[in-house]
């Protein structure tokens, strides 16, 4: 399985140089090259696999038993989501008038992402130890990135990771989850901006190629695609579960409402469509809403700046995966997504073509939700169901219910819940609900907590610079000082 960037300019490479790139070196991303068809009689075997087991097969097919063999494949896997607290690893809850939601947030850090990542370090381990190298991952994050990142890493040897959360945009508990971890190889920045911001001084020094080099610096956001692979899985996990049968030729169509901001997910199921599996995406997205303005009119371009909301992970203006659909929905036309991106990362405004949009809004359809709309659906669905959501959670529940409440035909339905509401108690609050905390969050308010400040007039890429140069140095140290 080879791997090739979006934009057409850089050297196709396999599932390990994937892994460790990030942005492909013309500033593309990753994709593979073909994607394998799966037959009616393959989504038969898949539907009574459990939903490690189905991480299991999507990783077989895209990683090749020539880079990890399938048994130690199944291994680093398994390793992965020993630590979730729910024996399914995620699960789905029936809830009343045909509400199902997906929870994705049963790991470490009570977010979506605990999924992805822990295999995706699992998988960034065995190569490192394999070739005895040392990486530093640098990470912007919004809110649930840096966590899950830092969880998935912690006290790992030949791992430096690098975290830039926005002070003040993130909840508390968000913060705490990150600031509160004092191991040697954590090292949190608090930056006085939003998330879009702190993603300059990242994308400052990946663009120094030789610096990357040097220093083996790797991102671990939603551009990555080992993320995107394990997310496909939410995709078929969710189809399985809420398919009526499967014992009908063509299989029954089932809707797939994605709460999205940097369009990861989104991305993981447009894949999972092409590859034959019948699902209808839906993006639902708060008040930031470029993904919704591009699958309604074709209007990619930024609003004026980014509207802090209640759902905060959300709270981007660039939702970078945009591009891997792009170049998916095109056939592959690495030349038109890269004129595409070029102009949008000159004017920061791009139309999409009339064809593409046209396979856009076909591939899926989209809805915007308030901060009035959100806590409106977190309230429903407690009354309902006695059944608190996390307001990204109830950004997806709540086009449910608008269509529930439209009485229009329609589908089974799957909402996915990236997050779970004991991570929010602001926004459950402001639903005028009671939060419910587990004991293990209300510890992190006891614990020390380390994290230097990004301040306003700082150079904020200079500062980066100057960490990962002293991190070099203490690698070089450590494997002068390791014995012969």
């Amino acid at each position: 399985m080879w791997y090739v960037s979006t934009r057409g300019m850089a050297p196709r490479v396999d599932f390990e140089g994937a892994l460790f790139s990030g942005y492909a070196p013309d500033g593309g991303l990753f994709m593979p090259e073909e994607l394998p068809q799966l037959g009616i009689e393959t989504l038969h075997q898949w539907s009574a696999l459990s939903y490690p087991s189905l991480v299991k097969e999507l990783c077989t097919l895209f990683i090749g038993p020539e880079l990890i063999p399938k048994e130690v494949l199944n291994d680093l896997i398994d390793r992965a989501f020993s630590r979730f607290r729910h024996r399914e690893v995620v699960h789905l809850s029936r809830l009343r008038n045909g509400l199902n939601v997906l929870e994705l947030w049963h790991g470490a850090t009570y977010a979506f992402k605990d999924l992805s990542l822990c295999c995706t370090a699992q998988f960034l381990q065995y190569f490192l130890e394999k070739k005895e190298k040392h990486i530093t991952v640098v990470v912007g994050t919004s809110g649930d990135t840096g966590s899950a990142a830092i969880e998935s890493v912690q006290g790992t040897k030949n791992i430096d990771i690098i975290v830039l959360l926005p002070k003040g945009h993130c909840t508390k508990i968000q913060e705490l989850q990150m600031t509160t971890v004092l191991r040697e190889n954590v090292h949190v920045f608090g930056v006085e901006g939003n998330s879009d911001e702190l993603d300059e001084p990242i994308k400052a020094v990946f663009a120094d190629v030789a610096f990357v080099k040097k220093h083996n610096l790797m991102s671990l956001n939603s551009i990555n695609w080992a993320r995107v692979l394990v997310q496909m899985a939410h995709h078929f996990f969710a189809y399985f579960r809420c398919a009526p049968s499967l014992d009908t030729c063509p299989l029954p169509p089932v809707e797939v409402v994605v709460p999205t901001g940097a369009a990861g997910n989104l991305a993981a199921g447009c894949i999972a469509q092409k590859m034959g599996l019948p699902i209808r995406l839906v993006a639902a997205v708060n008040h930031n809403d470029i993904i919704h303005r591009t699958v309604q009119q074709g209007d990619f371009s930024l609003s004026a700046a980014v509207e802090p909301t209640l759902a905060s992970a959300m709270d981007i203006q660039v939702p970078y995966n945009m591009e891997r659909i792009f170049w998916l929905l095109s056939g592959s036309d690495s030349q038109g997504t890269r004129t595409l991106m070029e102009q949008f990362e000159r004017t920061q405004s791009m139309s999409l073509p009339k064809e593409l949009h046209s396979k856009l809004s076909g591939a899926m359809t989209s809805e915007s939700m308030s901060d009035e709309a959100i806590t409106w659906t977190m309230s429903r669905c407690w009354e309902e169901n006695q059944y608190l959501l996390c307001p990204h959670s109830a950004v997806a529940v709540g086009y449910h219910y608008q269509q529930m409440d439209r009485q229009q035909p329609s589908f089974p339905r799957c909402c996915l819940a990236p997050a779970s509401a004991a991570k929010f108690p602001e926004a459950v609050l402001a639903a005028g609900l009671t939060p419910e905390t587990p004991a293990e969050i209300l510890a992190l308010e006891l614990k020390e907590t380390r994290c230097t400040p990004m301040r306003k007039g700082d150079d904020w890429t200079l500062m980066l610079r100057d960490t990962i140069e002293s991190l070099g140095w203490q690698q070089r140290g450590h494997f002068l000082n390791a014995p012969k």
